[in-house]
């Protein structure tokens, strides 16, 4: 169990249900509220440790004759769980503010992208309120600029950032793994930074807004920035 305290609902429901964390529930909460994936879905899970989301979104591609793919990166070794997982699920060990684009997208059917991008990372947290959000958006921008590709509005005020993503994850291809229609999951935490993602994002999708799922805890300053259906390129 993740957290301090007496298990909670959520945690024994985990438990019940097969479940590897209490997180699950987060995304299946969104899953039921905005049904961002479906049969034949590419899914990307960022931060996919312990591996519940891992489940999830193999759940929500239905039966295996459905097709699609999930596949998990995360710092640590992650076992795909084998409840409610199957041979569509697989997961690498890398740190994902150093992978090259064109490594995550050669992961994806085709080569061509997906169609799902949810970022679960979470920073160490140090406690230092301030310092503990800074991460989390930095996070945040990562998994962003992951998916639209689209550095000059990721990082407006730092080029030397810039520039160091540029270098390192677009080569001369600054296009992101979020296919077009695509959709973007980002946890964070709550604090003025995530407002500045927010409005970057806004003009990238259809739509972007924000949701606390029931399963956080009352104590967490966790918030997921839900973004739907990225525009095409020609269309910004």
């Amino acid at each position: 169990m993740s957290g301090a305290g007496a298990p909670d609902f959520f945690y024994r429901e985990a438990q019940r249900l097969g479940y590897v964390a209490r997180s699950a529930f987060k995304l299946l909460q969104i899953q039921k509220q905005y049904k961002l994936i479906r049969p034949g879905s590419s899914v990307l899970d960022l931060g996919c440790a312990p591996g519940a989301w891992l489940q999830v979104a193999c759940q929500s591609l239905g039966p295996l004759k459905n097709g699609g793919v999930v596949v998990g990166i995360d710092l640590k070794k992650v076992k795909v769980p084998p409840l409610h997982c199957d041979a569509r699920v697989q997961t690498i060990s890398a740190d994902v503010m150093k992978l090259p684009k064109d490594q995550v997208r050669a992961l994806s059917p085709q080569q061509k992208g997906f169609s799902v991008i949810l970022s679960d990372m979470c920073p160490l947290v140090s406690g230092i309120t301030t310092k503990d959000a800074a991460l989390s958006a930095e996070l945040g921008m990562q998994a962003l600029h992951l998916a639209v590709g689209r550095s000059l509005s990721i990082f407006p005020s730092d080029n030397s950032q810039k520039e160091q993503s540029d270098d390192s994850s677009c080569g001369l291809n600054d296009s992101g793994i979020l296919r077009a229609g695509g959709h973007l999951v980002i946890k964070l935490l709550e604090s003025e930074d995530v407002k500045e993602i927010n409005q970057i994002s806004k003009p990238l999708f259809r739509k972007a807004s924000w949701l606390r799922p029931k399963a956080t805890r009352p104590s967490s300053r966790e918030i997921y920035l839900i973004c739907q259906d990225l525009k095409p390129k020609a269309n910004l």
